[in-house]
C-alpha cells in the first residue's frame, strides 16, 4: 500500500515562506513520479508541482512559478515544496500524490496512485 505522509503546513503571514515535506516508502519513491496538489475551500483541486522519479526534472504550474520550488531528497525518500512569497490565495489544503506513469509535466492529468492525508496552509494578509 502506498503511503504518503505530509508535514510542514501552518499559519503564516503573507510574504513569508513555508516548506512542505512528503515522506514515502522507498518503493513508492523509486517507482512513482511525485508531486503536490492543493484544494482551496470551495474550489476544485489544483495541480501545483511535480518531480520525475527517473530524471529529477520538475514542473511547476504558472500560477506559482517563481515562488514555489519542488525538490527531493533520495536518501530520505522525501519530496519538498518550498513556498516563498506566500499570498492569501495560496491558502489551501496541500496534498502529496504519487503517479506511476507519465512525466512531471503530465502528472496533473494522470490517474493518481495514492494521496497523502493533506496539510493545511493558511496565509494571512
Amino acid at each position: 500500500q502506498v503511503q504518503l505522509v505530509e508535514s510542514g503546513g501552518g499559519l503564516v503571514q503573507a510574504g513569508t515562506s513555508l516548506r512542505l515535506s512528503c515522506a514515502a516508502s522507498e518503493r513508492t519513491f523509486n517507482t512513482n513520479n511525485m508531486g503536490w496538489f492543493r484544494r482551496a475551500r470551495g474550489k476544485e483541486r489544483e495541480f501545483v508541482a511535480a518531480i520525475s522519479r527517473s530524471t529529477g526534472s520538475t514542473y511547476v504550474v504558472d500560477s506559482v512559478k517563481g515562488r514555489f520550488t519542488i525538490s527531493r531528497d533520495n536518501a530520505k525518500n522525501t519530496i519538498y515544496l518550498q513556498m516563498n512569497s506566500l499570498k492569501p490565495e495560496d491558502t489551501a489544503v496541500y496534498y502529496c500524490a504519487a503517479v506511476s506513469f507519465g512525466t512531471a509535466q503530465t502528472m496533473g492529468i494522470m490517474p493518481i496512485n495514492s494521496w497523502g492525508q493533506g496539510t493545511q496552509v493558511t496565509v494571512s494578509s
